[in-house]
């Protein structure tokens, strides 16, 4: 399956990418709110080697840059 996103070797990585975007738009804007991360990853655990990624989702440009297309084994 091609995605559009931003990939990574490491999941710590990835969390460093989602907490960013997290920060950038004031999640979450309350304690207890539902909505913690603008973003979350995924993890390409078919694929060898496994990686990680951030599905490209409107606003995140400002924050991770361009978005690319890569597979991912599903």
């Amino acid at each position: 399956m091609e995605v559009k996103g931003y990939k990574y070797t490491t999941e710590q990585e990835a969390i460093n990418a989602r907490t960013a975007c997290a920060n950038y738009y004031g999640l979450p804007t309350e304690p207890g709110n539902d909505t913690i991360y603008y973003v979350d990853y995924s993890v390409a655990n078919l694929d060898n080697p496994i990686f990680y990624y951030i599905e490209y989702y409107r606003g995140t440009e400002p924050i991770l840059g361009q978005p690319t297309n890569f597979e991912v084994t599903i």
